[in-house]
């Protein structure tokens, strides 16, 4: 529908990320595509390209590039949220993403070592740990920061602000 009135395709933005398998499929495959195909540009291929002049091995290489998108979505992720909160940033959310960085880089890690390659995880448990542990880290790090500024509150306050207004012009244009 939104084709049609734009007259233009336009890109998902997400791809199902509440069936992830695993944290390399959720940050890379299913949440926020056009963010991860940025970060994918502007952070990991030239830190991976610079690794890999510096004579790091390719498989090196990555999974620094990997941890280097972590924090540099962390830290772009406590801009924001001073932006929106007006409060000084408390580390929280990057400590989310440095967290998310290093299971990532684990999961990648073991993924290609021999005994894991042999040993496989049903992907219902491997769907119950991954949605688990982000739906507990988000919980546990990410969203206090938000909680705490009352920015919801503010946010709604605003909206019904607005709507006051629109509503009082509305009525006074039409008597």
């Amino acid at each position: 529908m939104l084709t049609i009135i734009l007259w233009c395709n336009l890109e998902p933005q997400f791809n199902e990320p509440y069936l992830a398998t695993s944290l390399q499929d959720f940050w890379g495959r299913r949440w926020n595509l056009i963010v991860s195909a940025t970060l994918r540009e502007v952070v990991f291929t030239p830190v991976r390209r610079f690794c890999q002049c510096l004579m790091i091995s390719s498989n090196y290489a990555t999974l620094i590039g990997v941890f280097s998108t972590f924090i540099f979505s962390g830290v772009a992720h406590e801009v924001v949220f001073l932006y929106q909160t007006r409060e000084m940033p408390t580390g929280e959310v990057t400590l989310f993403f440095v967290l998310h960085g290093v299971c990532t880089v684990a999961e990648v890690t073991l993924k290609r070592t021999a005994f894991v390659q042999r040993w496989s995880v049903r992907p219902v448990v491997a769907w119950l740990l991954t949605m688990g542990f982000v739906y507990g880290t988000s919980i546990w790090l990410f969203f206090p920061q938000l909680i705490r500024s009352n920015a919801t509150d503010r946010c709604s306050d605003e909206i019904f602000l607005l709507v006051d207004f629109f509503t009082r012009k509305l009525f006074n244009f039409f008597p």
